[in-house]
């Protein structure tokens, strides 16, 4: 007798809903697709009316054995049609309200695969800060894997903030210090997995308060402790770029730690281009469309490319030391702007820039980055340091300069430039006379030919890991057969 046909495996993939962590997880998502599961992917409602906005009313239909399906968030409704939602708001409501949303949903689907509507839920893909996911996950008696989506080296950061309480440093003793530049380069020791040297300012941002109750210091000081629950944690990274990170990772946390990154090197792979499956996008402001025909228009590594991500927000003069570091730099630019780049306030720069920079300057809302930093023309990247960004930058082999805003994206910039060699940091206060020499630097100058050598490097190296056989395919390999398609549960 021939063996009975398995039923597909059936992933519901739960992002935490912000664009830096709704991106990585949908390439995994479409990766895990490609070998063969039916997915389920969890937008909130107000994410999901946004994605609706940015991307047409079809947007959301999904393709064969991909649905996406949205759950509450547990805040009040919101007016803000295109606006991030305030963070420490929706960390809480996660924390706190999510899970009977996430039930419920499980429910329905049960109900779906009763009815063969689709198959039954064999496994649960959660964002590393959407603990909650792993209680629905034992509920329903199925394994569950945790996507870290952001560096390790940030992971490690948010794990020592009970340890930087216990020696005193957080909170603050007083708000002078949150800002005080001398205070903020006090070196701490013992932080293990941290790069020697690593600072107070080099921490991720959540540790400037001096409220012990503070709910962004909470909640990683929770999740992180509960990343010992999943059956196995899938970090966004390769082993070569954060190997002393992922050591203490792997000796901190029970579960076993498998290394996917970069993803999208693996999406590239897995998905065809211009197939179904790549039309599925997550951005969630509109793109804009052209960008890829002007910069065809440039010489090689001529063009600098400014983006800060989707949270960062900035003061009305720091967006105009921004414009004239640009303008007065010479040199070609693209600048993504949010409407909500500006706080409580539209971005407007002056007519006057404007006519400065008339001819080489294209600005937009938002864009393809990955396409964008892939092309030839584009020398330098200046970025918040978001960890999606870091990896696009470094698989395109293109060198960085940051202005970190918020959270690891501290972190990320103190490893781009003293332990991966390919970033200089912009100083907190912008000035746009020390931006245009710093633009100079490194599209022109010996730093930057270094720098850009480096990024070069890491390219090849996060090639190499996602290639048959590299260690990120291999891992890749391991947890889909041995976990997602796997029989084991989530601890207790």
């Amino acid at each position: 007798m021939g063996s009975m046909p398995t039923e597909k495996p059936h992933a519901v993939c739960l992002p935490y809903p912000s664009q830096g962590h709704v991106t990585p997880m949908l390439k995994l998502a479409k990766i895990l697709h490609a070998r063969g599961f039916h997915i389920t992917f969890v937008n909130t409602e107000y994410n999901h009316r946004r994605l609706l906005h940015s991307r047409g009313p079809a947007a959301l239909d999904g393709v064969p054995g991909f649905r996406f399906a949205a759950m509450p968030d547990g805040l009040p409704p919101s007016d803000a049609a295109d606006a991030t939602q305030d963070v420490p708001a929706l960390c809480y409501s996660t924390m706190h309200n999510c899970l009977p949303h996430l039930l419920n949903l499980l429910e329905k689907l049960d109900g779906d695969a009763r009815s063969g509507a689709v198959p039954p839920v064999t496994c649960l893909v959660v964002d590393g800060v959407m603990s909650f996911g792993y209680n629905a996950a034992k509920a329903i008696g199925v394994p569950c894997a945790a996507l870290w989506t952001a560096s390790a080296c940030g992971f490690i950061g948010h794990y020592h903030y009970s340890s930087l309480i216990e020696m005193g440093f957080v909170p603050f003793k007083d708000e002078a210090l949150v800002n005080d530049s001398t205070y903020l380069d006090t070196v701490v020791t013992g932080a293990r997995g941290m790069c020697p040297g690593v600072r107070l300012r080099d921490f991720p941002s959540i540790i400037r308060t001096t409220d012990r109750d503070d709910i962004m210091l909470n909640f990683f000081i929770y999740e992180t402790q509960r990343m010992s629950l999943p059956d196995a944690i899938m970090v966004n990274t390769f082993d070569e770029l954060e190997g002393p990170a992922l050591d203490a990772m792997r000796d901190l946390l029970q579960p076993p730690v498998f290394t996917l990154g970069p993803l999208l090197l693996h999406e590239g792979r897995a998905v065809p281009e211009g197939g179904p499956l790549d039309d599925l996008g997550s951005n969630l402001w509109k793109e804009h469309t052209g960008l890829l025909e002007w910069l065809d228009g440039h010489a090689a590594r001529s063009v600098v490319y400014v983006n800060y991500g989707s949270i960062t927000v900035m003061t009305n003069d720091q967006l105009l030391e921004f414009a004239w570091g640009l303008a007065n730099s010479g040199y070609a630019f693209v600048w993504n702007i949010r409407p909500d780049l500006v706080m409580g306030d539209t971005a407007v720069l002056p007519p006057e820039f404007r006519s400065a920079v008339e001819g080489r300057a294209l600005l937009t809302t938002w864009c393809p980055q990955e396409e964008v930093l892939a092309h030839e023309a584009v020398g330098v990247f200046v970025t918040h340091s978001g960890w999606n960004s870091t990896l696009e930058s470094l698989c395109a082999g293109v060198p960085m300069l940051s202005w970190p805003f918020f959270s690891e994206q501290q972190t990320n910039c103190r490893y781009k430039r003293t332990e991966w060699g390919v970033g200089m940091e912009i100083g907190g206060e912008v000035r746009r006379d020390e931006l245009a020499e710093m633009i100079r630097e490194v599209m022109g100058g010996e730093k930057g030919r270094q720098m850009r050598q480096r990024a070069q490097e890491w390219k090849d190296k996060a090639i190499g890991a996602t290639l048959p056989g590299g260690p990120a395919r291999t891992n890749l390999d391991k947890v889909v057969n041995e976990v997602l398609r796997g029989r084991k549960k989530c601890a207790s």
